[in-house]
């Protein structure tokens, strides 16, 4: 009799909870270092653990203060004379960065000052004063000035930092092992699937009821989104404090919404599916996925078995490496969660506190509420048992951002752990991966109407509707990857004439806010199997699903 081991599940709750309890602490006593006196900088070039390429550092002086409320660097670049007396005779030009919240900033500024070091002589063509620049995030300083942020990576981070940045290092390694699946393991799910069906009329029911399911729980996570933003309204009364940043803000640029949509009609299309596969195109997988597993069931005959032989037999090997890699969920997870918390800790709950009430507000009515009852009365799951079912998959989407990084994981969840048939989770998920962003859609619409209200427009109920639909069509554009929601969100922003730079209001809370949409994606997909396989059940009596808790052993 095979040993059952301590449930995946509550490994990685467990690994996610002494994560956050580590990083809070880390960040809250060892979250603060200042470089005092400025540290002497010898010119030459810098590539710091994790940067794509070296940076040149000229010679000069660096102070920095780092700490959970905000990240204050001083550059001082060196352009007199070298050698001998060079720092009696030397002219420096010298750059200032703020990195937080501006409102935060501007308050810690009002309340305590800032503790800048003294400006050394400043060259001809320097100003006296240097300007101060802000930036809402350490990543984006790292593209603003490269040096500065290479500069600060190797001398100016506190201990809490040190260890989030590392944590990060090594919980992006169980990331990519999971990606490193994800795109073979559904190339040989969805042709296996499909070919399991048996005909194309069982294939075009099944898509029927899948998308039909995502828009309709799409929709009904934005109108969520939309009344609590109307009832919490979070941004009243703050017009002028976060609004200040909006005008200096780098945004992404947007696009039409007809443009998006069509350049998503032409990714179903791949010109080149092996490369396609290689750039992790996941929409052009799964269309040219279907079509290859449709066209194995019209030729049939003895080709059609060859085919189904070895997309079986890569199905297993696929799977068996999958488990192996799911093993390491729990460090994974560890590494990611510490991450967030010892570089974030508390302090981004300042003054947007009210807009991340709003966002968790909608999403935990969704998935609590929404989802559970659709399972309860449409499905006829136990809603209960099969999150616990999910469980491992939602703990891991949680900690890392990312759906399509878990979706070999949520697959395993579906199929060994809540018995959905292969062929159901094989199709389902894969597609609702790219096309079923519920908790993006959601966070889209409460963040487009926390701007308006921040920045002093009051959208019409019509505007709103506009909010409403263009959410769920360009939900349908959001790739599964980290932070996509924002660049989307730049359509709805076009779409009701509000300043696309906007976003700048919201970027420094947006990777704890995408931890939360993420998990609620992928407990929609996951419920959306349940519903499409109780459906297919009733179609195909030998595709009933197995008895919750079956195979729950084996992970």
């Amino acid at each position: 009799m095979k040993q059952q081991r301590f449930p995946l599940h509550w490994q990685i709750l467990i690994a996610m909870v002494a994560a956050a309890v580590l990083g809070i602490g880390l960040n809250a006593g060892a979250g603060s270092h200042e470089t005092d006196p400025p540290i002497e900088i010898a010119a030459g070039s810098l590539q710091p653990l994790g940067m794509a390429a070296p940076v040149a550092v000229p010679a000069g002086r660096l102070w920095a203060l780092d700490s959970p409320q905000r990240v204050l660097i001083q550059v001082d670049q060196r352009v007199g004379p070298a050698g001998a007396g060079a720092n009696r005779d030397a002219k420096y030009r010298t750059r200032r960065w703020a990195i937080g919240p501006e409102a935060d900033l501007q308050r810690l500024a009002d309340d305590r000052g800032e503790p800048w070091p003294d400006v050394p002589p400043q060259a001809a063509d320097a100003p006296a004063a240097p300007p101060r620049r802000t930036v809402p995030t350490i990543k984006q300083l790292a593209a603003a000035d490269p040096a500065a942020y290479a500069l600060f990576v190797e001398h100016g981070r506190s201990t809490a930092r040190v260890a989030g940045d590392g944590a990060q290092l090594v919980g992006n390694l169980f990331l990519r092992m999971l990606k490193m699946v994800s795109v073979p393991l559904i190339i040989v799910s969805l042709i296996s699937g499909v070919t399991g069906l048996g005909n194309a009329d069982q294939l075009g029911r099944m898509f029927g009821r899948t998308i039909l399911y995502y828009v309709a729980t799409s929709m009904l996570a934005i109108c969520t989104g939309l009344l609590l933003s109307n009832l919490i309204d979070p941004g009243a009364g703050g017009a002028g404090g976060l609004a200040a940043v909006a005008a200096d803000a780098e945004a992404p640029q947007g696009q039409s919404l007809a443009t998006v949509l069509y350049n998503q009609l032409l990714a179903m299309i791949p010109e080149n599916p092996f490369a396609a596969a290689a750039e992790g195109q996941f929409l052009s997988i799964i269309a040219f996925s279907l079509a290859f597993g449709v066209c194995t069931i019209l030729v049939g005959g003895r080709a059609a078995e060859r085919i189904n032989e070895i997309i079986d037999a890569a199905f297993h090997v696929m799977m068996k490496l999958t488990m192996l890699i799911i093993a390491l969920a729990p460090v994974g997870v560890f590494f990611l969660m510490l991450s967030a918390t010892a570089t974030e800790g508390a302090a981004i709950f300042g003054s947007l506190g009210w807009y991340m009430l709003t966002v968790a507000s909608a999403l935990l009515v969704h998935a609590v509420i929404t989802l559970p009852l659709i399972l309860k009365f449409v499905a006829r799951r136990d809603p209960w048992e099969y999150a616990k079912a999910l469980s491992p998959a939602l703990f891991t989407a949680f900690s890392s951002a990312s759906s399509n990084g878990t979706l070999p994981l949520t697959l395993n969840c579906v199929e060994e752990r809540a018995g959905i048939s292969n062929r159901v989770g094989s199709f389902v998920l894969p597609l609702g991966a790219t096309i079923n962003m519920d908790g993006t859609a959601l966070y889209e619409a409460v963040a487009v109407l926390f701007i308006a209200q921040m920045t002093g427009h009051d959208l019409s109920l019509s505007q709103q509707v506009v909010v409403a639909l263009t959410a769920l069509l360009a939900s349908i554009g959001a790739a599964g990857i980290p932070h996509a929601g924002l660049v989307m969100m730049v359509i709805i922003l076009q779409a009701v004439g509000l300043p696309t730079e906007a976003q700048g209001l919201i970027i420094a809370v947006d990777r704890v806010l995408d931890m939360g949409r993420t998990a609620v994606n992928v407990w929609s997909d996951s419920c959306g199997c349940a519903v499409v396989a109780r459906f297919e059940a009733a179609a195909v009596p030998s595709s009933k699903p197995v008895p919750m808790g079956e195979g729950e052993a084996e992970v």
